[in-house]
């Protein structure tokens, strides 16, 4: 009934033709469903570190910040998105999350990642948010930013803590047995089942 109702709103096009649109219209979401079902893309809208090492390349990072004494106290999300209001957080998550996906599928990723500035600020933001009374009233550092950093009017947080909070990242010999948690198989067991 409602299906028959949406039908004879479509303008102008034949039975044939709506019934083709909507076919392909199905396959396309199914297929859009599929897809983001494989790529584990609910894992992405938490806060589980495990859900970074869904893509290979950021293995040895888990690993290093897993023996780390940021792991007690924090998640990649903690460092690695904006904290001011959610709008933000997500809107550079998604942002940040093409970019990683997009340098994946063409092959631009590099052996060491390296920070873009605009990630840079936001980590350099969340260094200061998280130790503002170490900044402001035990040490005194005051406040600086990541871009007074690159206008040479300061020093990033990372300048002179370079092995937080992922260690020295040569290679995975810094974190000799290190286990990391390798992300399920998206294929359901009767599939897999069937494919064996």
């Amino acid at each position: 009934m409602i299906m028959n109702r949406f039908l004879q709103r479509l303008p102008r096009l034949s039975y044939r033709a709506k019934v083709a649109m909507l076919l392909v219209c199905g396959v396309v979401v199914g297929l859009g469903g599929l897809f983001l079902y494989l790529l584990r893309f609910h894992t992405y809208l938490g806060d589980d570190p495990s859900a970074c090492v869904n893509c290979h390349i950021m293995t040895p990072y888990y690993a290093t910040w897993m023996h780390g004494a940021h792991a007690r106290n924090t998640t990649c999300n903690d460092c690695h998105v904006p904290h001011d209001n959610v709008f933000r957080k997500y809107f550079f998550k998604g942002k940040d999350g093409m970019n990683h996906v997009y340098k994946f599928v063409t092959r631009q990723e590099r052996q060491a990642i390296q920070a873009i500035d605009e990630s840079a600020e936001v980590i350099m933001e969340n260094c200061v948010r998280c130790h503002a009374t170490l900044n402001t009233e035990l040490v005194n550092t005051g406040r600086i930013t990541y871009m007074d950093a690159k206008c040479d009017e300061g020093k990033a947080c990372w300048d002179c803590h370079r092995d937080v909070a992922h260690g020295r990242m040569n290679s995975l010999s810094s974190t000799p047995g290190a286990e990391v948690p390798l992300p399920d198989s998206p294929v359901p067991d009767w599939l897999q089942k069937m494919l064996n």
